[in-house]
């Protein structure tokens, strides 16, 4: 028995063929991430409408976000995808490898932020008082944070279907990091 196949447009549901048409029109393809959402007949919507949601954060914190909890969440589906975000969002290789390890030594904000989102992961929500303060003290506020944990919610949805159904990487993949680095 076959499972965990991408479907194909002629598969899906006519809302997801629309959808499909959507993304091919604004990315070039449909990556095979949000294909694989199509199958369950609400998801794709769903789940674009989450990533799409209006925020208090800017694209490259968002980036910073994604890139460390798809490290910490070991999903190299998501590394692979937001690596080439990452970039279109001015990071350089070296700061998208430094982001995945939880810290962004290049900028004092970014490096409060991924050090939040980093100990917020691996403690399920408990980052430390210090953490916390290292947030508010780079600027953040509390509406920021509560758009933090939505983010961070919405990147372990998408490491978990990936780390679970395994399809195809459709994006260049990511360069491995050192066991130790995070």
């Amino acid at each position: 028995m076959e499972r965990f196949q991408v479907p194909s447009r002629e598969e899906v549901n006519t809302n997801n063929q629309a959808i499909f048409d959507n993304l091919k029109k604004a990315v070039g393809f449909v990556p095979n991430l949000y294909a694989y959402y199509a199958k369950n007949e609400t998801a794709l919507g769903d789940y674009l409408t989450l990533q799409n949601r209006k925020t208090t954060l800017k694209a490259k914190e968002k980036e910073v976000i994604n890139l460390v909890v798809s490290q910490y969440n070991g999903c190299n589906y998501c590394l692979a995808a937001h690596t080439q975000i990452g970039k279109m969002n001015g990071f350089t290789e070296d700061q998208i490898v430094e982001i995945r390890t939880g810290n962004a030594s290049f900028d004092n904000k970014l490096d409060a932020l991924a050090k939040f989102v980093l100990a917020t992961v691996k403690n399920r929500g408990r980052a430390s008082e210090e953490v916390k303060e290292q947030l508010f003290d780079a600027g953040y506020t509390e509406a920021n944070l509560i758009d933090v944990v939505i983010v961070i919610g919405d990147k372990t949805i998408s490491n978990l279907i990936h780390n679970l159904a395994d399809f195809e990487i459709d994006f260049p993949l990511a360069e491995e990091l050192q066991a130790a680095a995070i």
